[in-house]
Formats: C-alpha cells, structure tokens, sequence
C-alpha cells in the first residue's frame, strides 16, 4: 500500500474512533423520542443532574379489608407501580412490572385477595379495568380494550361485583354500568346519560342505591341518586341551580341524610349535610375561610376525616359525625391528600408531602393521635441545604386584583439579581402550591435560578369568584395577571428583570405561548408543554368525552362571536409577535391536548426562521411519566435554559 493511501486510512480510522469516543460522552435519546434542533447533551451534565433526578415518592394506593398492610405506588424502575407494605417502615413487595405508570386499585372489599385496577398505553388515558390475582400476580382485562374510559369502581359492600363508569357506549357519554369481576362477559349497562362529567360517589348499605355526581364546570356540579334496581335516578340537588358546586356526596349513618361538599351561599366550598327529604342543608366548616378539598368517612360513618386547602398548604381535622365537632390534626406543614380510615376505623392512614421531601405515607391512631410513618422515600443525594422553600409572594394585577405565588428563591451562594423561571400550572383550575421541587433543586441549586409560581386569576383555592374571573371571554385577564408579574419581577433587587423564562403545561402551555406574543419584549426564552395553541383547533380535536366540558370554561366555538374571539388571541395566529426562542415538548398520544396543537406551533414558528426547539414522545401523553423519558426532557431543558436564559 503506497505511503499516501496508507495515511489517508490511518485519517480515517483515527476520525472513526474519535467520532465513536465521543458519542459515548454523549446522552442519546432513546427509541421513543423524537427531537428536532436540539444540541448534543454531555454525559457530564447528565452526571451533574443525577443528584436531583432520582427522588421517588410514595402514595397510598389502597388498605386491606382484613389485614394490617396497605398497598402502595411507588417507583423503582422507570415508571409508578403497585407495592405491598405489611408494617411501618417495612420492605416493599413489587405486585405489578409494567411499562405503563400504575396510580389506582382497590382491594376486593371482604377477603382482599384480588386486586381491580385501571391501566391505559402510552398515556392515551383510555383507562381498561383489570383484575390482579395477588397469589399468581397474572392480571385479566375486564373491559372491551378499546378506545373507552373506565374507572371510578364502587364495591358493593358484599364483594359480589362494583359499579363503574365508562363511555365505551359512544365514546363521549360516561355511562354506569355492573360487573361482576369473575364474570366480566355479563357485565350490565345500569344507566345511560349525556355528557362526560358522569361519576359514582357512594353506594347504600344495601346496594340499591347509587349517589352520582354530575360534573358541568369547575364552577358547577349536581347529585343524583341511582336506584340500582329500577335505574331510576333522581335528582338530589336541584338541577336549575347555576354556578353552584355541590360534589364528593356520601351517605350519612343518619336515614336520609347526605354528606358533601359546596360552595352554595358562600365564596369556599364547606362541608355539608343534607336532609333528603327535606333537603334542608346544614354547613359544619364555615368558620373555616378556605375549600374543603377533599374527605373520607369511617366504615361505620361516625367519623369523618376532612382536608382543607389554605392558601396553598393542606390542613386535616378530624370530626365527630354526630356532634360535628372537629379538631385539627397535628402533622408537618405541607401537602396531604388520599386519607382512608382502616375498616374497624381505629386508625387513618394518608400521604403527605413537605417543601424538603417527597410524598410518604402515613398512619393516625385515632386513640392516642401518634402519627406513625409507613414509608421513608429516598431522596437521591439531595440533602436539606440543597432545597429551595416557598415564600408566599402577591402582586397587583392590572385590575387592582390581587394575584399571588409561590417564589422559591435561588441558593444564597449566588451573587447578583438572578435569573427568573416562571412556571405556570394547568387546569386552568389548577393550583400552585408550597410544594416539594424534587429535580427543580437543580434549577434553583446549581443553576441560580429562581423560580416563581403564580395562580393567576382562574386558578382553585382562592374561592368561587376568582375562579370564575377568566372563562370564555375573559380568557386573556390571565395572561395580564403574567404581564403584572413581570412589573412585579423588575422591582425586586434580587431578580433579574432581564432575564425571565416562561414555561407551563397544559393551559399552562397556552399561557407560555400567549406570554410569548403578549410580552415579547419582557422575556428571553419560553419552554411550551402540551399546550394549547388554537382554542378552535383544540376543541375540534380533543377527545369527545371532555368537548363539553372544555366549552363551559374556554367557550363555545359553535357560536360565530366566540369563535372568531378564540381565533384572535390564539397563538398561532399571532406567531408574527413571538420575537424569542421556542421550546415545545409534546407526548403523541395525548388526548385532551393532541399533538397537532404542537406539530402546527412548531412548523409556523419554524416557516417564519424563529428558534423552536422540539421533543415529542411516542410512548407517551398529556406530559411525560416515564423516567427515561422525563430524564431527557429535564437534561434538553437545562441546556436551552443554558444557552438562551443564563447566557
């Protein structure tokens, strides 16, 4: 081989190696990711990030009727699944391995020797009911499999079969039908209804009867009783009554009495009773000025448990069910939710999360009010130091209103006015509260980078009002509530006003996108997360089951003035404005907002020569849940957080 072609190879060679030693420095999406304009990611900063990535949280899924054990979600691989605890602080025994993330099941309500579940793929959230054999852990599709929704199982109290919701009938009406699960073949549709905001709340002790919610808005709800016999339903609150809540219903050990929650004749929604047959309610929580979120009863209904949501932060208390009266429980400030009393009702068990650590779950004696801890969630190598706590923060928006947030504040290490990443919540019912930041540590640790959550005007928690204040043709009051906080951000001496990023999920990503045009001057760079970027497209395209539901909050695009409204402050029709990079990250099979929403904000921003980024998942949907999946998305955010907000 002559001299010439001889270095020429050695050239070659020496290129091929070099190129293959750097790749292996380098992150490599997997085969379920699609990525357009994203620059190579380092290991090393993979390696960086590890610290903040590997919390978990555990959450009560389920008690069992007879035994001293409960079942847990929790996650050791890539996604949430069903575990076995048999005693505090005891070994978890993994009952499910699927690629799917596991959230629900419930016990076999007499001997609990089997599991019901509902399980969707790739985050479709067609949700199909299972049976688990807890012996030979092999699980068996009840459900037709297809493209439905079913959930919402409520046992009888004999175990012979539950009812459940599910809109396989049409695809958009939620029905009610009876399955015995041992003979799923022969399941029985009890109730035929119009609109998918159909759920069970409760069942008699004898099973003839059902209490069924009917949900119009965040705004407006209905109870119905079902005679399981006759399928006769009737109403329980008056079904003329407009922009009144009433939810979350249980039978009382009173005949003819009712539980629930609602916000009638008051801004919060209060815990309530009801006579049935005269339907006089009484409140029993109005000295209390914030939402019940949520409450359980005991078996036997003497006790209740109950949790309030105060301005971002749960409290629980305790209630005697004959006399009403309650006392708060004692636990750490922060987040509770999924409370459950053991069967003999001694004991209450639920999962609570604080600002410096994950969701753990639980147990309350009722006797003598220790608190006993079931799990211990590790938290990676993040220690204490390494976390950012809330400050409650409040602003005037345009109106006058008063807008508040939480700031979590960059580590004191860091000198000089800070970066600013303002992350708004989804719904837009949604709430931003004094949460745990798991991974976002990293943002506010390493990076120094100070993070702000606002509740814009919309949001839940801050009465029936201020929830009401951005429906149909308000819809871009909200979006001021942003412009007011960014007048709030240049007062600061600690935060840099010239350096501000958008992001936000859901309705959140709406709203990034809106920020993005509305205030192009303000910010540098805007991260977008399943949003929604054409109100008419999105509701053309959203699965049938939620249309209606998404028409009371967002409008009506069947009338020609509310069309031509959403047509006009929709983002993709005011590209032209957005001035500043674009990050929009997407799951394929999402079904409330479909992956067109995305595919058309990226091609027009990309036809007018702006900046987008883009990542889409094909395994997943309304966001990511996979950790290999939300591993990436995490690492190709900091980097366009590096390269367009920090520098």
């Amino acid at each position: 081989m002559k001299t010439k072609q001889l270095l020429l190879l050695i050239t070659v060679v020496f290129t091929l190696f070099s190129f293959a030693q750097e790749k292996k420095n380098l992150v490599i999406p997997n085969e379920n990711l699609i990525t357009e304009n994203i620059p190579e990611i380092s290991k090393d900063l993979a390696t960086q990030v590890k610290k903040y990535s590997e919390s978990r949280g555990a959450s009560l899924v389920a008690i069992h009727p007879t035994l001293e054990e409960i079942i847990i979600t929790t996650r050791f691989g890539a996604t949430n699944q069903l575990h076995k605890v048999s005693q505090p602080m005891g070994s978890r025994k993994q009952f499910t391995f699927f690629d799917e993330p596991m959230g629900n099941g419930q016990y076999e309500p007499t001997k609990g020797e089997y599991l019901i579940y509902s399980k969707d793929v790739g985050g479709n959230e067609f949700g199909q009911l299972f049976k688990l054999d807890l012996k030979t852990l092999q699980s068996t599709m009840l459900t037709d499999g297809g493209r439905s929704q079913n959930g919402g199982a409520i046992w009888k109290k004999d175990g012979s079969g539950f009812y459940f919701s599910s809109t396989k009938r049409n695809g958009g009406d939620r029905d009610i039908y009876f399955m015995n699960p041992n003979d799923a073949k022969n399941t029985k549709l009890i109730l035929e209804v119009k609109g998918g905001g159909w759920g069970i709340n409760d069942i008699s002790e004898d099973g003839k009867s059902l209490l069924i919610s009917e949900y119009i808005s965040a705004n407006e709800s209905f109870i119905w009783m079902l005679d399981t016999q006759t399928g006769k339903l009737t109403e329980v609150t008056n079904r003329k009554d407009k922009n009144i809540v009433q939810s979350g219903a249980s039978f009382s050990v009173n005949k003819n009495e009712i539980w629930f929650v609602t916000d009638r004749e008051n801004e919060f929604q209060r815990l309530a009773t009801m006579n049935l047959e005269t339907k006089k309610i009484t409140y029993h929580t109005s000295s209390i000025p914030w939402d019940v979120d949520d409450y359980t009863l005991s078996e036997d209904k003497t006790k209740l448990a109950f949790i309030t949501n105060e301005g971002g932060l749960n409290k629980m208390y305790i209630m005697d069910g004959a006399t009403k009266k309650y006392n708060e429980v004692n636990v750490p400030i922060g987040l509770i939710s999924g409370t459950s009393f053991t069967k003999n009702g001694k004991s209450l068990f639920f999962t609570q999360s604080t600002a410096d650590s994950s969701s753990d779950v639980y147990q309350l004696n009722l006797n003598d009010k220790k608190i006993i801890r079931w799990t211990e969630s590790e938290l990676g190598e993040m220690q204490k130091e390494d976390m950012s706590k809330p400050k409650f923060i409040e602003w005037k928006s345009f109106d006058k209103m008063t807008i508040s947030g939480f700031y979590y504040p960059a580590a004191a290490k860091f000198t000089g006015k800070r970066p600013v990443l303002i992350s708004i919540h989804g719904g837009p019912e949604g709430q931003s509260t004094a949460s745990f930041l798991g991974s976002n540590n990293y943002y506010t640790n390493e990076m120094g980078i100070a993070i702000i959550y606002p509740n814009v005007r919309g949001s839940s928690g801050f009465g029936k009002t201020y929830i009401a204040k951005d429906n149909g043709f308000l819809r871009e009051d909200s979006v001021k509530d942003i412009g007011a906080l960014l007048d709030w951000i240049a007062l600061q001496p600690d935060l840099d006003k010239d350096r501000i990023m958008i992001m936000g999920g859901s309705y959140g990503g709406y709203m990034t996108l809106a920020t993005a045009f509305h205030y192009a001057d303000r910010i540098k760079c805007s991260v977008d997360v399943v949003g929604i970027s054409n109100f008419n497209t999105f509701l053309k395209n959203t699965e049938e089951y939620r249309r209606d539901l998404r028409r009371v909050e967002y409008g009506d695009e069947r009338i020609p003035e509310m069309a031509a409204f959403l047509e006009k402050i929709s983002p993709l029709n005011n590209t032209e404005k957005i001035k500043k990079p674009m990050f929009i990250i997407q799951g394929t099979n999402d079904p409330r907002v479909p992956v067109t929403e995305a595919t058309q904000m990226r091609d027009k921003l990309k036809a007018q020569g702006n900046i987008v980024w883009y990542l889409e998942a094909k395994d997943e949907g309304h966001g990511f849940r996979k950790k290999p999946n939300v591993d990436f998305q995490r690492l190709a955010v900091i980097k366009f957080m590096e390269t367009y907000l920090i520098n």
